[in-house]
Protein backbone atom coordinates (compact mmCIF):
# COMPACT_ATOMS: atom_id res chain seq x y z
CA UNK A 1 0.00 0.00 0.00
CA UNK A 2 1.42 3.45 -0.88
CA UNK A 3 2.85 5.45 2.01
CA UNK A 4 0.38 8.32 1.55
CA UNK A 5 -2.72 6.15 1.97
CA UNK A 6 -5.94 7.09 3.70
CA UNK A 7 -8.61 4.77 5.12
CA UNK A 8 -12.23 5.28 6.11
CA UNK A 9 -11.17 5.37 9.75
CA UNK A 10 -8.52 8.01 9.05
CA UNK A 11 -11.13 10.22 7.41
CA UNK A 12 -13.64 9.81 10.23
CA UNK A 13 -10.98 10.63 12.82
CA UNK A 14 -9.84 13.64 10.81
CA UNK A 15 -13.36 15.01 10.41
CA UNK A 16 -13.97 14.74 14.13
CA UNK A 17 -10.65 16.42 14.86
CA UNK A 18 -11.83 19.31 12.69
CA UNK A 19 -15.00 19.62 14.76
CA UNK A 20 -17.44 18.08 12.29
CA UNK A 21 -20.16 16.37 14.32
CA UNK A 22 -23.57 14.72 14.23
CA UNK A 23 -26.31 17.15 13.25
CA UNK A 24 -23.95 19.60 11.54
CA UNK A 25 -25.04 21.57 8.48
CA UNK A 26 -21.89 21.65 6.39
CA UNK A 27 -20.80 22.85 2.96
CA UNK A 28 -18.10 20.56 1.54
CA UNK A 29 -15.51 21.29 -1.15
CA UNK A 30 -12.88 18.70 -1.91
CA UNK A 31 -10.11 17.21 -4.02
CA UNK A 32 -9.78 13.43 -4.05
CA UNK A 33 -6.22 13.54 -5.39
CA UNK A 34 -5.12 15.76 -2.48
CA UNK A 35 -5.61 12.86 -0.04
CA UNK A 36 -3.17 10.53 -1.75
CA UNK A 37 -4.44 6.96 -2.11
CA UNK A 38 -7.91 6.52 -0.58
CA UNK A 39 -9.23 2.99 -0.10
CA UNK A 40 -12.53 2.98 -1.98
CA UNK A 41 -12.02 6.41 -3.53
CA UNK A 42 -14.69 9.12 -3.48
CA UNK A 43 -17.36 6.81 -2.05
CA UNK A 44 -15.26 6.23 1.08
CA UNK A 45 -14.95 9.95 1.73
CA UNK A 46 -18.69 10.44 1.24
CA UNK A 47 -19.49 7.54 3.58
CA UNK A 48 -17.22 9.04 6.24
CA UNK A 49 -18.98 12.39 5.86
CA UNK A 50 -22.49 10.95 6.08
CA UNK A 51 -21.58 8.71 9.03
CA UNK A 52 -20.10 11.61 11.00
CA UNK A 53 -22.82 14.16 10.17
CA UNK A 54 -25.66 11.56 10.43
CA UNK A 55 -29.11 12.02 8.84
CA UNK A 56 -29.90 14.59 11.54
CA UNK A 57 -27.42 16.92 9.84
CA UNK A 58 -27.03 18.14 6.26
CA UNK A 59 -24.21 17.91 3.72
CA UNK A 60 -24.25 20.40 0.84
CA UNK A 61 -21.94 20.36 -2.18
CA UNK A 62 -21.77 22.52 -5.28
CA UNK A 63 -23.20 20.80 -8.36
CA UNK A 64 -22.60 23.58 -10.87
CA UNK A 65 -23.36 22.55 -14.45
CA UNK A 66 -19.94 23.46 -15.81
CA UNK A 67 -17.16 21.42 -17.35
CA UNK A 68 -13.69 20.91 -16.07
CA UNK A 69 -11.42 23.86 -16.97
CA UNK A 70 -10.84 24.11 -20.71
CA UNK A 71 -7.19 24.77 -21.67
CA UNK A 72 -6.54 28.34 -22.75
CA UNK A 73 -5.25 29.09 -26.22
CA UNK A 74 -2.49 31.57 -26.96
CA UNK A 75 -5.20 33.89 -28.29
CA UNK A 76 -7.14 33.57 -25.02
CA UNK A 77 -4.10 34.59 -23.01
CA UNK A 78 -3.39 37.51 -25.32
CA UNK A 79 -6.96 38.71 -24.75
CA UNK A 80 -6.58 38.49 -20.97
CA UNK A 81 -8.67 35.35 -20.42
CA UNK A 82 -7.67 33.65 -17.16
CA UNK A 83 -10.05 30.65 -17.20
CA UNK A 84 -12.95 29.21 -19.15
CA UNK A 85 -15.45 26.38 -18.70
CA UNK A 86 -18.31 25.11 -20.82
CA UNK A 87 -21.86 25.19 -19.50
CA UNK A 88 -23.34 21.70 -19.45
CA UNK A 89 -26.93 20.67 -20.21
CA UNK A 90 -28.89 19.43 -17.22
CA UNK A 91 -28.93 15.86 -18.55
CA UNK A 92 -25.14 15.76 -19.10
CA UNK A 93 -23.20 12.81 -17.69
CA UNK A 94 -19.85 14.47 -18.41
CA UNK A 95 -17.57 14.88 -15.37
CA UNK A 96 -18.06 18.39 -14.03
CA UNK A 97 -15.60 20.95 -12.78
CA UNK A 98 -16.73 20.26 -9.21
CA UNK A 99 -14.55 17.15 -8.94
CA UNK A 100 -15.16 13.43 -8.57
CA UNK A 101 -16.26 13.58 -4.92
CA UNK A 102 -18.97 16.15 -5.67
CA UNK A 103 -20.03 14.30 -8.84
CA UNK A 104 -20.25 10.98 -6.99
CA UNK A 105 -22.21 12.63 -4.17
CA UNK A 106 -24.66 14.25 -6.61
CA UNK A 107 -25.37 10.90 -8.31
CA UNK A 108 -26.51 9.15 -5.11
CA UNK A 109 -30.16 8.14 -4.89
CA UNK A 110 -30.52 9.75 -1.44
CA UNK A 111 -29.17 13.14 -2.54
CA UNK A 112 -31.39 15.97 -3.78
CA UNK A 113 -30.07 18.26 -6.51
CA UNK A 114 -31.22 21.59 -7.90
CA UNK A 115 -31.54 22.35 -11.61
CA UNK A 116 -30.09 25.79 -12.35
CA UNK A 117 -26.54 26.46 -13.48
CA UNK A 118 -25.27 27.19 -9.96
CA UNK A 119 -27.24 24.44 -8.27
CA UNK A 120 -26.24 22.57 -5.15
CA UNK A 121 -26.74 18.96 -4.08
CA UNK A 122 -27.71 18.08 -0.52
CA UNK A 123 -28.13 15.04 1.74
CA UNK A 124 -29.74 14.67 5.14
CA UNK A 125 -32.16 16.79 7.09
CA UNK A 126 -33.87 19.56 5.07
CA UNK A 127 -31.88 18.50 2.00
CA UNK A 128 -34.50 19.80 -0.45
CA UNK A 129 -34.17 23.25 1.13
CA UNK A 130 -30.45 23.37 0.38
CA UNK A 131 -30.54 22.60 -3.37
CA UNK A 132 -30.45 26.14 -4.77
CA UNK A 133 -27.30 27.58 -3.22
CA UNK A 134 -25.83 28.45 0.14
CA UNK A 135 -28.25 31.03 1.51
CA UNK A 136 -29.90 28.35 3.62
CA UNK A 137 -26.60 27.19 5.07
CA UNK A 138 -25.67 30.75 6.00
CA UNK A 139 -29.13 31.35 7.48
CA UNK A 140 -28.72 28.45 9.93
CA UNK A 141 -25.08 29.34 10.70
CA UNK A 142 -23.71 26.24 9.02
CA UNK A 143 -20.06 25.48 8.44
CA UNK A 144 -17.66 25.17 5.52
CA UNK A 145 -15.35 22.17 5.17
CA UNK A 146 -12.41 22.33 2.78
CA UNK A 147 -10.86 18.93 2.12
CA UNK A 148 -7.59 19.37 0.27
CA UNK A 149 -8.65 22.66 -1.34
CA UNK A 150 -8.35 26.34 -0.44
CA UNK A 151 -10.68 29.26 0.16
CA UNK A 152 -10.86 29.85 -3.60
CA UNK A 153 -13.18 26.82 -3.78
CA UNK A 154 -15.55 28.02 -1.03
CA UNK A 155 -18.76 28.81 -2.90
CA UNK A 156 -20.57 30.39 0.05
CA UNK A 157 -18.14 33.32 -0.24
CA UNK A 158 -20.14 34.43 -3.27
CA UNK A 159 -22.89 35.48 -0.85
CA UNK A 160 -20.99 38.78 -0.60
CA UNK A 161 -21.22 39.43 -4.34
CA UNK A 162 -24.39 41.50 -3.92
CA UNK A 163 -22.40 44.23 -2.15
CA UNK A 164 -21.48 46.78 -4.83
CA UNK A 165 -17.87 47.69 -5.43
CA UNK A 166 -16.46 50.70 -7.30
CA UNK A 167 -16.24 50.57 -11.08
CA UNK A 168 -12.49 51.13 -10.79
CA UNK A 169 -12.25 47.66 -9.20
CA UNK A 170 -14.75 45.73 -11.31
CA UNK A 171 -13.02 47.06 -14.43
CA UNK A 172 -10.12 44.70 -13.68
CA UNK A 173 -12.40 41.73 -14.53
CA UNK A 174 -14.28 43.27 -17.46
CA UNK A 175 -14.23 41.00 -20.51
CA UNK A 176 -13.02 42.79 -23.66
CA UNK A 177 -15.49 43.04 -26.53
CA UNK A 178 -13.62 40.43 -28.59
CA UNK A 179 -13.87 37.91 -25.73
CA UNK A 180 -17.59 38.59 -25.35
CA UNK A 181 -18.02 38.04 -29.08
CA UNK A 182 -16.01 34.81 -29.07
CA UNK A 183 -17.78 33.13 -26.14
CA UNK A 184 -21.56 32.95 -26.04
CA UNK A 185 -22.60 33.31 -22.37
CA UNK A 186 -25.25 30.63 -22.89
CA UNK A 187 -22.47 28.15 -23.62
CA UNK A 188 -19.47 29.45 -21.69
CA UNK A 189 -18.35 30.96 -18.41
CA UNK A 190 -15.15 32.92 -18.96
CA UNK A 191 -12.95 34.83 -16.53
CA UNK A 192 -10.74 37.77 -17.42
CA UNK A 193 -8.13 39.75 -15.54
CA UNK A 194 -7.32 39.90 -11.85
CA UNK A 195 -6.94 42.56 -9.19
CA UNK A 196 -3.55 43.36 -7.65
CA UNK A 197 -4.50 41.53 -4.42
CA UNK A 198 -6.41 38.27 -3.98
CA UNK A 199 -9.36 39.39 -1.84
CA UNK A 200 -10.44 35.92 -0.77
CA UNK A 201 -6.92 35.02 0.31
CA UNK A 202 -6.73 38.21 2.39
CA UNK A 203 -10.04 37.32 4.05
CA UNK A 204 -8.70 33.81 4.71
CA UNK A 205 -5.57 35.14 6.39
CA UNK A 206 -7.62 37.51 8.54
CA UNK A 207 -10.05 34.76 9.56
CA UNK A 208 -7.17 32.46 10.44
CA UNK A 209 -5.45 35.19 12.47
CA UNK A 210 -8.75 35.67 14.33
CA UNK A 211 -8.78 31.98 15.26
CA UNK A 212 -11.90 31.19 13.22
CA UNK A 213 -10.48 28.22 11.29
CA UNK A 214 -9.68 24.71 12.51
CA UNK A 215 -7.01 22.79 10.61
CA UNK A 216 -6.13 19.11 10.34
CA UNK A 217 -4.24 16.78 8.03
CA UNK A 218 -6.20 13.84 6.62
CA UNK A 219 -3.98 11.57 4.58
CA UNK A 220 -1.93 13.97 2.47
CA UNK A 221 -4.71 16.59 2.39
CA UNK A 222 -4.62 19.84 4.33
CA UNK A 223 -8.19 20.30 5.58
CA UNK A 224 -10.00 23.24 7.16
CA UNK A 225 -13.34 23.82 8.94
CA UNK A 226 -15.04 27.07 9.94
CA UNK A 227 -18.36 28.83 10.47
CA UNK A 228 -19.28 30.05 7.00
CA UNK A 229 -21.15 33.12 8.24
CA UNK A 230 -18.14 34.32 10.25
CA UNK A 231 -15.73 34.22 7.32
CA UNK A 232 -18.23 35.50 4.76
CA UNK A 233 -19.01 38.28 7.23
CA UNK A 234 -15.38 39.44 7.16
CA UNK A 235 -15.55 39.56 3.38
CA UNK A 236 -18.84 41.48 3.38
CA UNK A 237 -17.64 44.06 5.86
CA UNK A 238 -14.36 44.57 4.01
CA UNK A 239 -16.16 45.04 0.69
CA UNK A 240 -18.40 47.65 2.32
CA UNK A 241 -15.79 49.62 4.24
CA UNK A 242 -12.53 49.39 2.29
CA UNK A 243 -12.95 47.78 -1.13
CA UNK A 244 -9.88 49.48 -2.57
CA UNK A 245 -7.72 48.13 0.24
CA UNK A 246 -9.27 44.67 -0.03
CA UNK A 247 -8.46 44.33 -3.72
CA UNK A 248 -5.23 46.33 -3.66
CA UNK A 249 -6.58 48.81 -6.20
CA UNK A 250 -5.37 52.43 -5.99
CA UNK A 251 -8.19 54.81 -5.14
CA UNK A 252 -8.87 57.13 -8.10
CA UNK A 253 -7.83 60.71 -7.51
CA UNK A 254 -10.83 62.79 -6.51
CA UNK A 255 -13.07 59.81 -5.67
CA UNK A 256 -15.52 60.30 -2.81
CA UNK A 257 -16.51 57.38 -0.59
CA UNK A 258 -15.77 53.74 -1.07
CA UNK A 259 -18.49 53.14 -3.66
CA UNK A 260 -17.64 56.09 -5.90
Amino acid sequence: MPESSCSYGDIVDGLRALGVCAGAVVEVHSSLSAFGYVEGGASTIIKALTDVVTPEGTIVMSAYRVSRPVPLTAEDRARGVTWKVRRLPIESLEPSGMGIIADTFRSRADVYCGSDIHRTAAWGRDARWHCTGYDGLLAVDGTSLLLGVGIDRCSSMHAADFIPIPDAISAYWAAPADVQAAYDPHDWDVGCGETPDDAWEKVWRQADADGLIRHAQIGAAACHHFRARSVVGIYMEWRKTDPYGLYGVPRPVGSVGDQG
